[in-house]
């Protein structure tokens, strides 16, 4: 490598076709609209937040040896991640995702990371093979790992040595991929970024405030936790302490890809020194410009 990574941003790294259209929809809608093709995923969408905070990230995730797959790799070059570390795939395509968006929010979406969930543990190697770390000198610096990666490796890595003595920070991929976090409560291990319906899907409940969801996760064992709710009061906790603070009210012209903007938002804020309430309420303002549509795309 280059340059020393800054940050790791383990999982989904994939294109992006997402179509969105002014108007509200339902099932069955056919409306014009817009349809656009970025690179996406959620490490990759936390990466690219964090380069745009001045932070080098390298990327742990698989990626085909297709046409695009090297049209991937180039664009996350391009965009200041170190991509030596990325799992390269003879034989598996390069992932997709694809969501429907209207004037009232996400229609439906399907992930297909099925080429990551089938590469397992191998995007892994880089923490053992003295790439980015060896198993007798584990990395120690902050970790963005999302839920894309499959329950096993996600309880392996809950586990793990490898990651051991690293900031670990863990958001779930989608209120689907939810309880795939549960390894974290059982070991109490790293902070957990999840909206109000992931956070009772976790918890088995429904809760009425993004406190109520916050504290209930504590209870069941999360080392610390930070709740959304959409345009409502956002909370973090550790222990019995919790913080809350409300987004600015904006007009929301898109919604995928804002959950990683909040998290990757509020990592590059820790790391460059604010306290909590600072980083809570630069992370909600770093959403809330995103779902504006005055962020970058």
């Amino acid at each position: 490598m280059s340059k020393p990574a800054d940050i790791l941003c383990i999982g989904s790294v994939l294109w992006d076709v997402i179509g969105r259209a002014p108007l509200a929809m339902r099932q069955g809608s056919d409306v014009p609209g817009r349809i656009t093709r970025l690179p996406g995923g959620v490490a990759m969408n936390i990466a690219m937040t964090c380069a745009r905070f001045g932070l080098t990230p390298a990327l742990l995730t698989a990626i085909g040896r297709d046409a695009e797959g090297d049209e991937l790799i180039a664009a996350c070059t391009a965009r200041g991640m170190i991509t030596d570390t990325v799992y390269r795939s003879d034989d598996l395509p390069t992932d997709r995702y694809m969501a429907v968006e209207g004037a009232n929010g996400l229609i439906a979406a399907i992930a297909d990371a099925n080429s990551l969930e089938s590469a397992g543990a191998k995007i892994l190697r880089p923490l053992k093979d003295g790439t980015l770390a060896t198993p007798e000198a584990p990395f120690a610096g902050p970790v963005a790992l999302d839920g894309n990666l499959t329950v096993e490796l996600l309880n392996e890595i809950a586990a793990s040595p490898l990651l051991a003595q690293a900031d670990l920070r863990v958001a779930p991929a989608s209120p689907g991929k939810a309880r795939r976090l549960a390894p974290f409560l059982t070991h109490g291990r790293g902070t957990l970024y999840v909206n109000l319906e992931e956070a009772g899907l976790l918890c088995q409940a429904q809760f009425d405030s993004s406190m109520a969801a916050a504290h209930a996760l504590i209870t069941r064992g999360a080392a610390r936790v930070l709740v959304t709710d959409g345009g409502g009061t956002a909370s973090e906790a550790t222990g019995d302490d919790v913080i809350s603070a409300t987004p600015p009210q904006v007009l929301v012209t898109r919604v995928t890809g804002a959950g990683d903007t909040f998290m990757a938002a509020h990592i590059a804020a820790e790391l460059g020194g604010a306290g909590r309430s600072d980083a809570l309420k630069c992370a909600l303002n770093a959403a809330a410009t995103y779902v504006s549509g005055q962020g970058p795309e």
